[in-house]
């Protein structure tokens, strides 16, 4: 069965790029893909949604026809994490949440408390069919939130990312860390027996995207090198046990990933890949490591004016932040200044309390 699914999606894939060829000019071909791919995972959602509302739950046969579709559903969105996971992670959370609820805790303390994110989608459903007495209507809420977020993904302020390469290399540098990271290691997968075939089943479906990308953008392609090693990789993973205990995940982050990702950071550079998120600029382009311990700056002391590479602008910015941070006229009675708390030599902490308030 696992082998009849992993041969589904193939096909799958393939007939999007049969009818995309003939449908669409090269430059659509690209989102032509995205669209269909988008569209075969939301059937599957429908199709399971459909199944647990006409199986009985507490028959063996019931639960195992609803575990069975979760498992082809979970192949269809397998290749569609290359961009659902970067393009809009709150809506992922709903589609394959990992857990059902995480607290936001980074936010403005004093402004914002911090709030929770409920999490719904085909990881949770897995999981929650594994219970005793689970009931058909919460199955069913996991389900629902899913095909709803899933929508998020068809709206143009989605969709308009795919009119440029910018993206799709953000999305690829995701994608490499991901394999090194929950892909192999069965962090959203409920299941330790699918984590391979699973594995198997992405790698193939974004060798799809790849080939795609290439024709839709010829001027940005990814190198006869890169396509090379990916190709290594997946041999590797299709040649390696079913059995996740015996996977050798040291060979394959060591030998095909690391190299895969210092190749994405060459071409970001080359092609000279921007966005609009900050969040993006966190990781250092110049790093061509998962290893390196400069590749990620969560605190860049630039800020928000991480583009600015006038080094005089930069210094009046700063030395008006300084001028504020320092006088005390911004305060209501002209004699309390931000300094009077937060002290350079105390390292800008509030000392005036043990503890904060």
């Amino acid at each position: 069965m696992k082998k009849l699914i992993a041969l589904s999606t193939i096909i799958f894939f393939t007939a999007i790029c049969i009818l995309s060829f003939r449908e669409n000019d090269d430059k659509e071909l690209y989102l032509s893909m995205y669209r269909s791919s988008l569209y075969g995972f939301d059937q599957e959602q429908l199709k399971l949604l459909r199944i647990i509302e006409a199986s009985e739950v507490n028959t063996e046969s019931g639960i195992g026809a609803i575990r069975e579709q979760i498992n082809i559903a979970r192949v269809y969105l397998k290749p569609m994490d290359f961009w659902l996971r970067y393009l809009e992670t709150i809506a992922y959370k709903k589609i394959n949440g990992p857990l059902p609820v995480e607290w936001e805790t980074e936010v403005f303390e004093k402004f914002e408390r911090p709030y929770k994110r409920e999490g719904a989608g085909l990881t949770l459903a897995a999981l929650y069919t594994e219970e005793e007495g689970f009931d058909k209507d919460s199955l069913l809420r996991l389900v629902s939130s899913s095909i709803r977020a899933t929508e998020t993904y068809s709206a143009d302020s989605i969709t308009k990312n795919l009119a440029t390469h910018h993206h799709f290399y953000l999305c690829n540098r995701l994608f490499l860390l991901n394999l090194a990271a929950i892909y192999t290691t069965g962090f959203e997968c409920p299941d330790t027996n699918r984590i391979i075939p699973e594995l198997q089943a992405l790698m193939k479906g974004v060798q799809t995207i790849y080939q795609t990308f290439n024709k839709s953008f010829p001027a940005t392609p990814l190198g006869e090198q890169y396509l090379s090693v990916y190709s290594n990789a997946l041999s590797f993973v299709t040649g390696s046990p079913q059995n996740f205990s015996n996977f050798d995940h040291f060979t394959f982050i060591k030998s095909y990933i690391n190299p895969l990702f210092a190749l994405n950071q060459q071409a970001i550079r080359d092609y000279k890949v921007i966005s609009r998120s900050f969040v993006d600029y966190s990781l250092n382009k110049s790093s061509n490591s998962i290893f390196d311990k400069e590749l990620y700056d969560g605190l860049n002391p630039k800020g928000i004016f991480l583009r600015i590479n006038d080094d005089r602008i930069l210094n009046e910015i700063e030395n008006v932040g300084k001028l504020l941070f320092y006088d005390p006229l911004l305060s209501g009675n002209n004699k309390r200044s931000c300094a009077s708390c937060h002290k350079a030599t105390e390292y800008f902490a509030d000392t005036a309390t043990a503890t904060s308030l």
